[in-house]
This record gives C-alpha cells, structure tokens and sequence, in this order.
C-alpha cells in the first residue's frame, strides 16, 4: 500500500516529477520532499484499501495528516515506519506532508493561522512556545496518566522539555546536543594531523586557514546564527533570552562584537560560504556545503551526523563544539517533539501513533538515532547490540555530553522567529560593509527587545 508511495517519493527526490496542487479534484495530494509542495497521485486504492481494511477489522477509517521536515533519509525511514504502522493498523491511513527546514515553517504557519494544522506536527524546541503558548498543540497529559502514550521508561527530564506551563504539549523524540561533523581525511591533506577534543576558537582560525590554502572551506553554521551566537553566549554564563522570554538574556554586548568580528574575519578570508549560498540553502544534508565535498567541518546537531555522512558518502567524525568553557556552553536538548493539533479529529488515534513511535523496538531499528538518541531506556537498551559505527559515534557523543554539559535554556519565547530574522538582516549588514559590528549589536539589542516584549 505505501510501497508505491515510497516509490513516488524517490522520483520526487530526483527531480523527475513536477508541478504542484491538488491534482485538480479526484487525486489525493502528495508533497515534494524538497520544497513542500504537492504533486498527485492517482487516488487509486489507498484510501480505498485502507477503508476496506478497516470495515473488516471492524473499526472506523481513520485518516491522519502528518508532517515533518528533514532530508532525503529521514523521508525514507519515516515512510517505512508509517508503512509499518499502518500494517498492524488497518483502519488507519496516514497522509505524510514534508519539506526542507526553511519551507517547513513558512508552511505550517498559515496552516496554523487556518487552524488546518496537521494532525501529527513534528515540532522544535525553538518554536514550541510559538504554537503552545497559542493554544495550538494538544495537552499529551492525560493520554500519559490513562497508558495510551506510555512514558514509563522516559527520563523525567526528556519528558519536561516538552512542557510549557505544566502541560506537555510535545513528546520528545531523541535527545541530541551540538556536536560538528567532521571530515578528518580533509583536514589531514590541509596539514592537520589531529583535532583535540578540547579544541578553542583560536584553533578553527588557525585550521580554516590551512584548509582555505589547501582549496577547501571550513564549513558553514548549520545551527543559524542565532544557534552559533546563543553558544558562544552560554561559555560565558550568559544565554540569548532571559529566563521570561521579554528581552534578550546577556548585557554585554562585547560578546555580540567580538563573537561577530571573528565571524566577519572567516567571512572576508573565504573561510566560510558566501551569504548568497547560506541563503539558498535549504537545511538538507543533501546541500550542506561539508556533503558537497567544499568544507571540512558542519556546525549541526548530533542527530544530524548520520543523514550529513549519508550524504557525504566520507567517513565523518562527530566532535564537541569548541571552547573554551565547552561545558558551560554545551547541553542537551531535545532533538525535536511530536505534537499533537488541538483541532484534531482524531486525537487519541495520533497519540497512539507517537505511542508507537516512542516505545516500539521494531519501529526503532528502523528510526536508530536519526532524530536523536531514543527517550526510552528499553528501546536504547535494544538497540545498543546493533548500531552501526556511525550510530554508535552518537550514542556515544551523547553519553560523553551528559558529563561534559549544562542545563538547558528555557524555550525560545514566542518572538523568537522575528529576532533571528533581525539577527539575519543585521548579519547581511554587516558582510556587505553597510553597518559595523558594534552598530549592529546596538540595533540587535534595541529590536530584539522591542519585540520580545510586545510578543504574547
């Protein structure tokens, strides 16, 4: 049944099928993994199948829309458990919708805004009070006190990130921390040897210069600027935005100035991609300039490490961010949640789903790692024996950050989206010469605060 939808995706994927809507009337909508849009598909015998499947198991059809952003391996993977799922559920039909990580959110945001949002969201951290704190995501709660989403083997911890004032309005779906890949073989052919674990600011000066003499880049922020910047703040014991969520979290701003003077310094010596490429990336590991054989080292999560060396087809390593005071500035979060739309239809067939999602260990030897290292201590438990090398460079990486991190922040606060596009629109500034390092701290703190606190 998801056989033939698998096939379509890869053709998509590729390139081979175009055009977008909603098929013009009886087809059902199909969306391209790289952009969010949707192409057709002949409304032939899934949804019929599954209707036929449910009247003999003697249980309503139910149809689930469901959407996640990610790259061309998690689109795989993804589909093979909702194929799974759909097998031992036969009165369920899951629609999935999909997209790059940029188009991801400038699509679920009219959907929110239609109150049309999917009926399973995978959500982010950075934008869970954005649609929590709206009313927009279901209260998971209850489903956990009555067994339907079952968090018995959850660390207490990896439960709360997904809460906000009390109400879990979000499952966990892994825990990762920033950790960059690495491509050691290129790095050995600019001259460097070896990569210490405790490796400073100091040190990627030093390597992007050998890489940039050897023809190569030391690679772009995967994390975005604001990722990088509230990094570099969390070393000195200070954070982006301040317990609240009203203003920004530091008052210094020579931290704003000294981190963005080295950033412009890698920018001017051709250390990193030009602003015009950083714009046309899509956040697929397909595009990362590392896969594409440019640049030595990605600044990413740890769960994106096995999509970014699936892509690379290189063997990749995964290190910490560098320091000093990488503990301060290193924590774990959440790789990324399940959340459920309060206007739901079906709301207790999508928690059963995240259910199985969470708990089921054949699920999870097909998922691994990829969004993070699993909350359930069974399905980690299970899965230890049988990771691949680069599957245990995670899990491994994981447990070393466990020692080697601080708490976590807050969620970002509501405002968030619109102070990382003024952080944007400050950083395309400041390369092209149109305003200095310290000016744009200035009108960074002026903006981002006016906005923070004017946002509910």
């Amino acid at each position: 049944m998801r056989k033939r939808l698998v096939s379509v995706l890869a053709l998509v994927m590729a390139g081979v099928i175009a055009g977008c809507g909603n098929g013009g009337g009886k087809g059902t909508a199909e969306p391209s993994a790289s952009s969010g849009e949707t192409t057709a598909k002949p409304a032939t015998s899934t949804a019929q199948a599954s209707n036929e499947a449910s009247k003999e198991a003697g249980k309503d059809p139910v149809k689930l829309r469901m959407t996640w952003w990610g790259g061309q391996s998690r689109h795989d993977y993804t589909m093979k458990v909702i194929e799974m799922y759909e097998k031992d559920n036969p009165h369920v039909n899951i629609e999935p919708e999909y997209a790059s990580w940029n188009d991801y959110w400038k699509k679920l945001a009219p959907q929110a805004a239609a109150n049309q949002l999917p009926d399973i969201i995978q959500m982010d951290y950075a934008y869970l009070s954005q649609y929590g704190s709206r009313n927009q995501l279901l209260d998971l709660t209850p489903y956990t006190k009555n067994g339907l989403l079952n968090v018995a083997d959850v660390n207490p911890n990896a439960l709360d990130s997904g809460k906000l004032n009390g109400k879990l309005y979000a499952m966990n779906l892994g825990v990762n921390a920033m950790g960059p890949s690495v491509d050691m073989e290129m790095l050995k052919k600019a001259g460097i040897a070896e990569l210490k674990q405790d490796w400073t600011w100091d040190d990627l000066d030093a390597i992007a210069a050998k890489l940039k003499a050897s023809g190569k880049m030391l690679g772009g922020f995967g994390l975005d600027h604001d990722g990088m910047l509230g990094y570099y703040l969390r070393t000195f014991g200070q954070m982006l935005y301040n317990k609240e969520g009203n203003a920004l979290g530091y008052a210094d701003d020579q931290l704003f100035i000294d981190f963005y003077k080295r950033y412009l310094q890698w920018y001017d010596n051709g250390y990193v991609p030009t602003w015009d490429k950083e714009l046309q990336r899509k956040g697929t590991p397909e595009d990362d300039e590392l896969s594409l054989g440019n640049a030595a080292v990605s600044f990413l999560w740890s769960n994106q490490f096995i999509a970014l060396s699936d892509a690379s087809k290189r063997p990749l390593e995964l290190r910490p961010m560098p320091g000093p005071n990488q503990s301060k500035g290193l924590f774990l979060k959440p790789s990324m949640f399940f959340s459920v739309s309060e206007n739901s239809k079906n709301k207790e067939e999508a928690v059963k789903f995240i259910d199985y999602w969470t708990n089921n260990i054949e699920a999870n030897k097909v998922i691994k790692a990829e969004r993070g290292v699993p909350v359930s201590s069974k399905v980690k438990e299970a899965l230890g024996p049988m990771l691949t090398d680069k599957e245990k460079q995670v899990f491994d990486y994981i447990a070393w950050v466990e020692k080697n991190s601080s708490p976590l922040d807050p969620p970002n606060p509501a405002g968030a989206p619109q102070v990382k596009q003024i952080l944007r629109d400050l950083t395309e500034q400041m390369l092209y010469k149109k305003i200095s390092v310290e000016e744009a701290a200035a009108k960074f703190r002026k903006g981002a605060n006016e906005v923070l606190a004017n946002t509910k």
